[in-house]
């Protein structure tokens, strides 16, 4: 077994989006799931999700799912409550910064992925701060 020399660190940090729209209140998996980001062979280093809704929402979850071979199966690793919240001039639309569990997640192969779903049919964008692995 050879150690490496070098420190390892990510590449600046990128970012994935995608807007969960379709109810889903599954937990098992099954249903529509939106995926957030994908896997490369270098790997990804998930540090946070940032939710932003867009409208007026009612009570509901946002779900994530990890998923090990490009969606086929998915297994819930998190939730957040989404609250009632009526948007107007000064009420600001629901917003969360999600960290994954342990602090980060790496999506270390081109079949990993971090998924999101919502339990109800409002528009929620996710922001993923993610890095590269590539050297």
């Amino acid at each position: 077994m050879s150690f490496r020399t070098d420190p390892i660190f990510t590449k600046p940090v990128a970012g994935a989006v995608v807007q969960a729209v379709t109810a889903n209140a599954a937990r098992d998996g099954s249903g529509t799931i939106a995926t957030l980001s994908t896997g490369t062979a270098d790997g990804i280093r998930i540090d946070n999700v940032r939710i932003k809704a867009t409208v007026t929402t009612t009570a509901g979850m946002i779900k994530f799912f990890y998923s090990p071979d490009s969606g086929t199966t998915n297994r819930l690793i998190g939730e957040v409550v989404v609250p009632a919240i009526t948007v107007g001039a000064g009420v600001a639309a629901f917003e969360f910064d999600w960290v994954p569990p342990g602090g980060y997640i790496d999506l270390v192969g081109t079949t990993d992925m971090l998924r999101v779903a919502t339990t109800v049919a409002e528009i929620h964008n996710l922001y993923a701060r993610q890095a590269s692995y590539a050297t």
